[in-house]
């Protein structure tokens, strides 16, 4: 870990270089290197201590592009172009998880790293830039003395952001590796480490501990500080109070998740304790978001503006409901290309690596009504669900986030209809090699208006690490199984679990769940579940959910799946109402089936970490 860090003095003498300038060209030239730079100049006072904390920012990752084609989600959410083998997508479809080490679009990766750099290509080195970020903290932390010249507001500031970003990047290495040693002092560069490696639950408590100090130090807006006046209006990114609330009780329920406890000596079950206290924190995040309107859920009218925007005039997606973001580095021109590349097929967008929502994936969007689809090829009286019209009356947010046959694809005059139905232009069978896989694509993250690759205007696509809706779907979660109820709730919060979860469902037009599922927890959480797949679909969430649900390797959901079906009237489509057209022959078949075992919960270390020191152990299995 250390050979990452171990220049961070010579990166606080950039900062201040940068912040303070020199005299004279002259006088520089004079003096032998650093001969006016004092190692306590980049903390004396809020400007320059600010200049060093900066860097924390940028050691914040890309994760949804940091190279040319993107790959982030891993849950059986998405299907690749099966000839393609530089994702780490298709890796993880085959059980090789070491492929975050050598691939070239694979997020997290070994690649890049350089927490100076502002190129999207050095952010996606998740492994390295959290070690350098926590050692940067912990210099920052042990340097607070230092801070002579500032106000008490200005303190607190720095020393929010520095205990903030200490607990958040361990939290980071956590999620994707297990428990970690947790590094909260200053380690000699030039001495081998000798630190073991926690569980996963000492951990999270010692991250707590790190959030818990943050807190209080924190605003809940830059905007609304007397140190943030001088950059108001772009302190939107800036770590605050409700940011460090919300990250805490994040924390304390992947802590109460099935795979943490049972990676710390537990069960195989959920830590109820760990999850109330879960819900008091986030319950007390969104109390504090509601009194204060700092974070807003977005209307269904605006909802696609929560993902990508186009010709914004360079305001980003997200609105208010975007609480954390990923490295804005190169924001402006990242996402344009790829998404007309990777998200439509040949027949509209010639090149590209080509990618598409799975079938079964698609399935969990249910009906409007409430109900989820049972089974996709057979009519369901209950529900309303007809398999001779799939796309009927389903949940609002299917229509904003998936693209189904026969919707025009493109701008008034300046596009074409959709052919996905068996040996349909935009189909497989047409195009085995660039054709639509599954019989879906995505809208979420393509906007319906683009059909070809002159299409790409100024689109800006930023993911929300975490996001307003998260906090309630987290909220409701842990507090149904902290307090053992869909009607259990937070004492920092008015809203039952059960309250939560439709908060987002009223938003998007659903019905509020069905009291079928209301009745005890486990039928409960079921509906948490498809709720957490529909609203977060293809934002990263998924996988990350099915490790900690223990649920990565049972079937269903190791199968990724596609639908085939032929038009009943081709000749006479409905081209205002693609979902009011009968289909027929709608069936459902397995694209792959993923072989998984207990050492598929956690990726492997990279090996020259591994063998630094005897206490800082492989992950199981690898």
């Amino acid at each position: 870990m250390n050979k990452y860090i171990n220049k961070i003095f010579l990166m606080s003498v950039i900062t201040l270089t940068g912040i303070l300038g020199f005299a004279s060209c002259t006088d520089y030239l004079d003096k032998s290197p650093n001969s006016d730079i004092k190692e306590t100049d980049p903390y004396k006072n809020f400007k320059n201590f600010q200049g060093f904390t900066e860097e924390l920012y940028n050691c914040i990752p890309v994760v949804s592009n940091n190279e040319y084609h993107t790959s982030f989600n891993y849950g059986e959410d998405e299907y690749w172009e099966p000839q393609e083998l530089r994702l780490f997508a298709r890796n993880i479809d085959y059980g090789d998880f070491w492929g975050w080490t050598n691939n070239y679009y694979s997020y997290p990766t070994t690649r890049g790293g350089n927490a100076n750099s502002q190129e999207r290509g050095q952010k996606g080195n998740l492994w390295k830039l959290c070690w350098y970020g926590i050692r940067k903290s912990n210099i920052g932390i042990a340097n607070l003395d230092n801070l002579v010249n500032a106000t008490q507001e200005e303190r607190e500031l720095i020393e929010g952001q520095l205990y903030f970003f200490r607990a958040w990047f361990h939290f980071m290495l956590m999620e994707w590796w297990g428990g970690m040693p947790y590094i909260d002092e200053v380690l000699p560069s030039d001495v081998t480490p000798t630190l073991s490696r926690l569980t996963w639950q000492e951990c999270a408590e010692k991250c707590v501990a790190d959030f818990d100090h943050a807190i209080p130090l924190l605003p809940v807006d830059w905007d609304q500080t007397t140190a943030g006046a001088a950059t108001r209006g772009l302190n939107d990114t800036r770590i605050n109070k409700i940011m460090a609330i919300a990250y805490k009780g994040k924390t304390l329920l992947w802590a109460g998740s099935p795979l943490m406890n049972w990676a710390s000596g537990g069960a195989r079950e959920y830590d109820v304790e760990r999850c109330k206290r879960a819900a008091e924190a986030l319950g007390e995040a969104l109390q504090l978001t509601e009194e204060t309107k700092r974070y807003e859920l977005a209307s269904m009218e605006n909802y696609n503006d929560l993902f990508v925007v186009y010709n914004s005039g360079g305001k980003l997606n997200g609105l208010k409901e975007a609480i954390f973001r990923e490295n804005l580095v190169e924001y402006n021109g990242r996402w344009a290309y790829n998404m007309n590349t990777d998200f439509r097929s040949r027949n509209f967008i010639p090149n590209g690596i080509k990618c598409y929502p799975t079938a079964n994936y698609v399935n969990y969007f249910g009906m409007a009504n409430g109900y989820p689809i049972k089974d996709m090829t057979k009519a369901d009286a209950e529900s309303g669900y007809d398999p001779k019209y799939p796309w009927k009356n389903r949940d609002p947010r299917f229509y904003k986030d998936i693209i189904f046959d026969g919707e025009w694809c493109g701008e008034a005059g300046n596009g074409e209809y959709c052919q996905l139905y068996t040996n349909g232009a935009d189909s497989e069978e047409k195009d085995p090699q660039k054709g639509c896989f599954t019989g879906y694509m995505n809208s979420k993250h393509c906007l319906k208006i683009v059909n070809n690759a002159n299409c790409r205007g100024q689109f800006f696509m930023v993911l929300s690490l975490m996001r307003l809706a998260d906090v309630y779907l987290m909220y409701s979660e842990a507090a149904a199984v902290g307090y053992g109820s869909p009607q259990g709730k937070a004492s920092t919060f008015y809203m039952t679990a059960e309250n939560a979860i439709n908060k987002i469902r009223e938003r998007a037009g659903m019905s509020y769940v069905l009291d079928k599922f209301t009745g005890n927890t486990t039928d409960f959480l079921s509906e948490v579940r498809r709720e957490r797949a529909v609203e977060l679909a293809f934002e990263g969430f998924r996988f990350m959910d099915l490790r900690r649900w223990m649920l990565l390797d049972k079937s269903p959901y190791t199968l990724k799946t596609k639908i085939e079906f032929d038009r009943a009237f081709t000749d006479n489509y409905n081209k205002e109402k693609p979902q009011e057209n009968e289909i027929l022959n709608l069936r459902e078949e397995v694209l792959l089936e993923r072989k998984y075992t207990d050492r598929h919960y956690w990726l492997p270390l990279p090996k020259g970490d591994v063998y630094l020191y005897e206490g800082f152990g492989q992950n199981p299995g690898w």
